[in-house]
């Protein structure tokens, strides 16, 4: 799954680079349903997103692992969230409750008794 910088988060850590801010740490995760069009393809990610099409949850996250050029963030869908449901969109919102990063897939339907873990790389 890619997962694209939004051009919000674009500009955070620009401003952060050159001293102006100081860059809020991403925490949250939030998953929806609004990532496919009406043939069930993945809308293409222009950046220009500011929230998800259609938001179903929001969690805050609580695994993340950095390393020297990548940042792994880990997340877990226990059997009571999103059930039956097909999840086609995830972003990463920061401690301000901004999109800074957005991603659409193919629809992954999730019956009411499974669990989802989801493993995200942000490549630097």
């Amino acid at each position: 799954m890619n997962i694209l910088m939004t051009n919000r988060g674009r500009e955070k850590l620009c401003k952060a680079h050159a001293g102006d801010i100081e860059l809020p740490a991403v925490k949250y995760i939030a998953f929806g349903t609004g990532g496919v069009d009406e043939n069930r393809i993945p809308i293409p990610v222009t950046g220009e997103e500011v929230a998800l099409r259609n938001e179903e949850y929001r969690m805050e996250l609580t695994h993340h692992f950095p390393l020297p050029t990548t940042c792994e963030y880990l997340s877990d869908l226990d059997k009571t969230i999103l059930p039956n449901k097909y999840i086609s969109e995830l972003g990463f919102f920061d401690e301000e409750e901004e999109l800074v990063m957005y991603s659409t897939f193919l629809e992954k339907g999730k019956d009411d008794d499974m669990e989802f873990n989801f493993a995200i790389k942000e490549v630097f």
